[in-house]
């Protein structure tokens, strides 16, 4: 955002370069320079606006050298205690220890959107008008200003979301003003985003395989593209966000009816454009971007990679790192499956001596535990977590908890080094599964009842959760209309924790509704085999450091430093 960043915009010459592929946004090799140089190609704008998609957040262990926000709270502990993400919980955070870039990316990704819409407008590129896919060319260019303002309120979403009141910057700005701005109020960012995506909702393309004359033929699908269903999804997330108690700090019921209402058009759309709940199973995987559920995803460069593998598959397999293993506390949310009832509840059926069997279908899509077979599909052994065993302490990175990842993670990546190979990845960024849970939580706020429906929410709380937990490969029992909200809310986020596992939900989730101190400690399982061939289980409670200050992230020391009109965040 400072000097840096203004040397990008106005002068340094950098580079991107991106696969190009018939199922995607038809990326080239770019080299983008200064205005005037990308004035001259229509290739070089197109690669501008590229550059953009690529500054996307995910979240596959690229920040913390393997870890994933997953292990800063309590849906896993990183197998190697020195890794930065322990930072998070062990008294190390700090504004000169942010742990976090999104300050800086987003702006500089801000700065490049401002540029577009600022610098890159009415162009005719005359150079193409003899091209047979002229008007299918220039149709992409202007759509290039809906794109870019929804991707500019995409990262104005994660800055207000980590931060709360941050600059607003909406043209490109001098140094000097960099250096100068104040912060806008959180409310103000909300409302900026509301506005931007319902200014360019209805000139975005709902579907980009159907635009007829202006179709381009190398690339069909251009499944990485932001589209209507993304404008509507941003809208909602956000409005969810606002509505909930770190935002929403006077208790403003209409908050949550606006989430709710944008929430439904986000599932109405959906329904009327073909966006479907598949298998829990093929959420990722080399083509979980073409999932019917997807509304957008974040496509990986290079496209084919085993980085993800190689940090999360079993100490002990060749290959495998460990990493991110993980808790106890997340694999207790997954209830049982014949009763629909947590563990500890009366009547589950849990069996202590055997406590993974009748498990939520989800917990052996997405979590590894002691004695399974065929993961990675190279291991010829059962994966052995208990102590002594071969995937188990006091293995230097063994899992600390009992058990390995398996989400996101592709079973086919082998890392052994006679056969290595590299398969393809996309981060998850809507999905409808979040969206009926979103629904659900909005609705039941606003409503003050789970079952209660009204002619705006014909469909009550539970009977959009009760949709999620009816997928075709998880068919876990409905939940019953009736139920207390004390229950319901216990079962609605042990439900979004099971079924977002992994998808950096759960650190922002236990933020926005200010239950950080479930941040205060997280459950390990330690077992032991016996001569028997039996296993004792042990659970073991691991302390953390939370501090209320931890609701927000600290504005990084050096851009306080650098603009004397920031303030910092309480208690940083």
């Amino acid at each position: 955002m400072k000097l840096r960043l203004l040397s990008i915009l106005f002068g340094i010459t950098f580079g991107i370069v991106i696969t190009s592929c018939s199922d995607n946004m038809n990326y080239h090799e770019y080299s983008l320079y200064q205005k005037d140089y990308i004035d001259a190609t229509y290739d070089n704008v197109t690669g501008l606006v590229t550059n953009i998609y690529t500054m996307l957040d995910y979240d596959f262990g690229q920040n913390y050298s393997g870890g994933m926000l997953a292990s800063a709270c309590d849906e896993a502990e990183y197998a190697y205690s020195s890794n930065t993400i322990c930072n998070f919980y062990n008294g190390s955070w700090s504004a000169a220890n942010p742990l976090s870039g999104t300050w800086t990316n987003s702006y500089s990704a801000i700065q490049m959107c401002n540029l577009f819409l600022d610098s890159f407008q009415g162009l005719t590129f005359d150079e193409l008008k003899l091209n047979s896919d002229y008007e299918a060319q220039m149709y992409r260019y202007h759509n290039y200003t809906n794109e870019v303002r929804f991707l500019r309120a995409y990262f104005y979403f994660n800055l207000v979301r980590q931060y709360g009141d941050v600059p607003l910057i909406k043209h490109l700005v001098t140094t000097a003003t960099v250096n100068s701005l104040k912060r806008t109020s959180a409310d103000s960012i909300f409302a900026f985003i509301g506005s931007e995506c319902d200014s360019i909702v209805k000139k975005i393309p709902a579907d980009y395989t159907n635009l007829g004359i202006y179709a381009l033929p190398s690339s069909s699908a251009e499944s990485g593209r932001a589209n209507r269903l993304a404008v509507l999804a941003l809208k909602a997330r956000a409005a969810l966000y606002q509505a909930s108690p770190l935002f929403n700090t006077n208790s403003d019921n209409e908050l949550w009816h606006k989430a709710g209402l944008a929430t439904k058009v986000v599932l109405d759309s959906c329904a009327k454009y073909g966006y479907t709940l598949g298998t829990y199973a093929s959420l990722w995987g080399q083509t979980n971007w073409s999932n019917k559920e997807m509304i957008l995803v974040r496509r990986m460069y290079p496209d084919a990679t085993n980085t993800l593998e190689g940090y999360n598959f079993p100490i002990g397999v060749e290959g495998g790192k460990s990493g991110n293993c993980p808790t106890q506390t997340l694999v207790d949310a997954y209830q049982m499956k014949a009763t629909g009832k947590l563990w500890n509840e009366t009547g589950s059926g849990y069996n202590p001596a055997n406590p993974y069997n009748g498990r939520d279908p989800r917990f052996a899509l997405s979590i590894a535990k002691n004695g399974d077979t065929g993961w990675p599909s190279y291991n010829t052994l059962p994966i052995q977590t208990y102590s002594g065993g071969a995937n188990g302490e006091p293995i230097s990175g063994a899992t600390t908890t009992g058990y390995y990842l398996k989400k996101y993670c592709d079973v086919s990546v082998n890392l052994t080094a006679t056969s290595i190979n590299t398969k393809r990845h996309s981060w998850i960024t809507f999905r409808l599964g979040e969206f009926y849970l979103n629904y659900a939580e909005a609705v039941f706020k606003y409503l003050g009842s789970a079952s209660t429906t009204s002619a705006e929410f014909p469909l009550s709380a539970t009977a959009a959760v009760n949709t999620i937990r009816n997928r075709s490969d998880v068919k876990m029992p409905l939940y019953a209309t009736g139920l207390s909200n004390t229950d319901f809310w216990t079962k609605y986020e042990d439900e979004r924790m099971v079924e977002l596992a992994f998808e950096d939900h759960r650190f922002w989730d236990l933020r926005r509704w200010k239950e950080g101190s479930k941040l205060s400690s997280i459950d390990e399982m330690k077992i032991i085999k016996n001569a028997d061939g039996t296993y004792t289980y042990n659970r073991v409670n691991v302390p953390r450091i939370w501090d209320d200050k931890m609701y927000l992230f600290p504005i990084p020391q050096s851009e306080i430093m650098k603009n004397p009109n920031l303030t910092q965040n309480s208690g940083w």
